[in-house]
């Protein structure tokens, strides 16, 4: 297998929520939860006010709902941090971050 082809299988697999490079984003997120001034479920949802004001791909959102869900972190919360984002970043990027939300949750619970 070509170096191109092997380039290709790893980006495939990031952009369907698995591979190598994702497990290594995981495990750099998880160990940045380590702050003592802050809590790692208030560092999880700025983070993931961070993802909807950059307008993330979904599987950024993947490594971080995954977090979340470990923290205990309801979808209620999450959902009200999308609110709480509307007049910062507007409602376009919101809707977008929503969708990519369903889309990572789908990912997350299955199979």
């Amino acid at each position: 297998m070509s170096i191109t082809e092997d380039f290709d299988d790893a980006m495939r697999e990031l952009a369907q929520g698995g591979g190598p490079v994702l497990e290594a984003i995981a495990r750099q997120s998880e160990n940045a939860l380590q702050q003592d001034a802050i809590e790692p479920r208030t560092a999880l949802l700025v983070r993931i006010a961070a993802l909807v004001a950059l307008d993330a791909a979904p599987a950024s959102y993947v490594v971080h709902l995954g977090l979340a869900d470990r923290a205990g972190i309801k979808a209620e919360e999450i959902q009200a941090t999308l609110v709480e984002l509307l007049p910062l970043v507007g409602s376009a990027k919101v809707v977008s971050a929503a969708g990519k939300v369903n889309q990572a949750l789908r990912e997350l619970s299955a199979p």
